[in-house]
Formats: structure tokens, sequence, C-alpha cells
């Protein structure tokens, strides 16, 4: 039988428990998730690339079906070179919903073997995003019941805190 694999993208700029909350659930549906850590030159980061991936892996070590990865390309061929058979995309609210609705049909038009699995986290975490907490860790907030102590420690260095 084949290895069911699914890829989760995202730049994860820091990963919040909401983002791990999505990673467990799909760790239950498929035999490996690839945390795919995306390289966008565009993108303007708090952490670097080896700051991010270092915090996904720490705070998702305790999932043995889980990897992490650096990936700078299209999310569809990642997919490709890694043989997933899923993309897994997080939905919090309908605005998400739109944009990823999007994305999911260009991928499909680009790789129709492919498929997009949304998937809700927690309800305690759907107004979680990485932007409110790097807002919350700017302003010296306390961000423990909302990201691993790993990635609130990066915050306090990042900060100064």
């Amino acid at each position: 039988m084949n290895e069911r694999i699914a890829i989760y993208p995202g730049t994860f700029d820091p990963i919040t428990n909401g983002h791990v909350d999505v990673i467990e659930r799909a760790s239950l549906l498929f035999d490996k998730v690839i945390v795919v850590i995306s390289v966008n030159s565009k993108k303007t980061t708090l952490f670097s690339e080896e700051e991010r991936f270092q915090m996904a892996v720490e705070s998702l070590k305790h999932i043995s079906n889980v990897s992490v990865e650096l990936y700078k390309g299209l999310t569809v061929d990642c997919a490709i070179e890694k043989k997933a058979s899923a993309i897994i995309r997080g939905i919090r609210a309908i605005s998400d919903f739109e944009f990823e609705f999007q994305i999911a049909l260009m991928n499909r038009k680009l790789k129709p073997n492919i498929t997009t699995i949304f998937l809700m986290p927690h309800e305690k975490y759907t107004y979680l995003n990485s932007s409110i907490i790097r807002e919350l860790a700017k302003y010296g907030q306390n961000v423990d019941e909302f990201v691993s102590p790993y990635v609130s420690k990066m915050l306090k260095e990042k900060f100064n805190t």
C-alpha cells in the first residue's frame, strides 16, 4: 500500500498553537505530514528561514509522523517532489476561505491529482494568526498560551522583552 503523504505549507512566522492544532489533525489523517516552511523573497518576515524551521521542529517534535522542511518554489511542485497526494490548508474564517479557495483551484488546474484539504483548528484558535502574535510580543504581552515555550522564548529574544 502506498504511503499517504500530505504537505502543510506556510510562512510560519512564527508557528502558533493554531498551526500545531491543524498539523495534529492532519497527522491523524495521513501516514506522513511534511510541514513546508515557504521561502518567499518578496515577503518580509520577522524570523529567518532557519529560525522559522527550528521553531517548527521544536513545536512539532511530539508528533512522530511529522517532518519539517524549507522549500523555495510553487507549493504544487513541492507536493509533486515529496510524492504528496494532498495539500493541507488551515481555515479560520470565511475571509481565509476566499483566498485559499482561489489557490486550491489554481493548484488543481496545475496538478489535478493533488487534493487541497481544508482543516479548521480548534475554535479557541480561530482568531489566532502569526501577525497578531508578533504584535502582542512586540509590546511585551504574554503569548505563552498561543505558542510553544520555544517560540515564546524566541519572540522574547527578538523583541528584548
